[in-house]
């Protein structure tokens, strides 16, 4: 398939890049609030203006301030999107004016071999004018007046970047292949609390410093998605927010952030759980992967920063001990160990996460079900409450991802939860499908006679 051009987004801090973001690809992705540097790594999404079809980036506010700063790391992943970008967009406030920061950025994209476009943003009304003129003191060719917020000024910003990322009419273009579940990229959400080193393990997979680490606790804000390959296979990994306890999320931004993971729980294929293992299991890290779990989420446990743990063999034991007790629902949740800073433990999991994603993908047929369920229903026959038998009739698989099945029969409804746990766990042991979601639900005929809820 064709590579799709790249089109970055810089500014200082609140001229609204990340409104200009959502509106080209379509959807809320960038969290967007009043307070500046919201926006911290650089996010990526496929954007559509008017039938042109590009990557987008998302950047954190350009800040003048020292490199070892939360700021000037920042500042170094806006530098690095500029340098693979065919074209960038700097974005400058209108209403506000030119800031000594808007120049400096000016000075340095002078410099850069990227082409860059001005884009004058909130330049609806007349208050936007006198900035729209202002930018043109920028050296940068003549602004694009622009309300990323309103959509005013799309079409000039389309006219202003087809010359620069366009498919000539003769470039072949390929087909895209048909769906395979096999072969597409395996969606990988990396959750935790805040500090569990969840960005650092990530760079340390693709090789690069892709997302910002720091020893600030709460670095992340936005749920950020990686490509990555590894051993030939695709994965597209996910940075989430660390999510405390819920009583502790006081500000609006963080409440937003740990939406967004939350979000990100709800897309993925396989939550991978990463805990810090020099704080060892706390019970944040159960809520959390009971979270992954009841919407559906194959679930991976890793131990991170193994490498600096001390007494492993005792503290392995402990959280595989808690995690059976505390996450009873699906007993045998895989736990890894791992270290983000030396990277050794991460082939393993890569390995694990895979086959956990076959196992939550996985279908049965009809008739290897009926085979199991006969011989589960005859070694333990289903109750009889109130002296009135439950006639289990047959079972079927409904969907995967996760395995989702329907038990058919007379009066199965009234099965107690203890029969149905043993039917689950039955299914688990049988097809393979190890600590992967199980659902299991139950249909019983109505009765013609039964006129009580007439």
């Amino acid at each position: 398939m064709t590579v799709m051009p790249v089109v970055a987004i810089i500014g200082r801090p609140n001229v609204g890049k990340s409104t200009l973001f959502n509106r080209l690809v379509g959807k809320r992705l960038a969290l967007v609030d009043d307070q500046p540097g919201v926006t911290r790594d650089r996010r990526e999404g496929e954007a559509n203006l008017l039938g042109l079809e590009f990557v987008i980036i998302d950047t954190a506010g350009y800040e003048d301030e020292d490199a070892a700063t939360l700021p000037g790391r920042m500042r170094q992943q806006t530098e690095n999107a500029v340098a693979v970008a065919d074209v960038a967009l700097f974005m400058v406030d209108a209403r506000a004016g030119l800031t000594p920061l808007d120049e400096e950025i000016a000075r340095w994209l002078r410099t850069s071999d990227t082409p860059i476009i001005v884009v004058a943003n909130k330049a609806e009304g007349r208050a936007g004018e006198t900035g729209v003129i202002e930018a043109m003191a920028l050296g940068l060719g003549d602004p694009i007046p622009l309300s990323a917020e309103h959509g005013e000024g799309v079409v000039d910003l389309f006219e202003a970047l087809r010359p620069h990322i366009e498919r000539p009419a003769d470039e072949p273009v390929e087909e895209e292949a048909e769906f395979d579940p096999a072969t597409a990229p395996l969606q990988l959400a990396i959750i935790g609390r805040p500090n569990a080193g969840k960005s650092t393990l990530i760079n340390r997979m693709v090789g690069e410093d892709r997302l910002i680490t720091g020893p600030e606790a709460g670095i992340t804000r936005d749920s950020i998605a990686v490509p990555w390959e590894w051993e030939g296979r695709a994965v597209k990994l996910i940075d989430t927010a660390g999510m405390r306890k819920k009583a502790r999320v006081q500000e609006k931004l963080e409440k937003l952030s740990v939406m967004d993971a939350l979000r990100a729980i709800d897309f993925a294929e396989v939550v991978i759980l990463l805990i810090d293992a020099t704080r060892g299991l706390e019970v944040q890290d159960l809520k959390i992967a009971d979270r992954a779990l009841q919407e559906g989420r194959a679930l991976v446990i890793a131990l991170n920063k193994w490498d600096v743990a001390e007494n492993a063999s005792s503290l392995f034991n402990g959280v595989k001990g808690a995690l059976e007790e505390g996450l009873a629902q699906a007993r045998g949740v895989p736990l890894m160990t791992v270290s983000g800073a030396t990277g050794k433990g991460i082939d393993a999991l890569m390995k694990v996460a895979f086959e956990t994603r076959e196992a939550w993908s996985s279908r049965v047929s009809t008739g290897a079900l009926n085979r199991w369920f006969e011989r589960a229903i005859e070694t333990n026959p289903p109750p009889a409450p109130g002296g009135k038998r439950i006639k289990p009739r047959y079972i079927t698989q409904n969907k995967s991802r996760p395995p989702s099945f329907i038990l058919f029969g007379t009066r199965v409804d009234q099965l107690p939860e203890s029969y149905r746990r043993y039917l689950i766990n039955g299914l688990r042991r049988e097809f393979g499908f190890g600590a992967v979601p199980v659902r299991l639900s139950m249909r019983s005929p109505k009765n013609p006679f039964d006129h009580s809820k007439s």
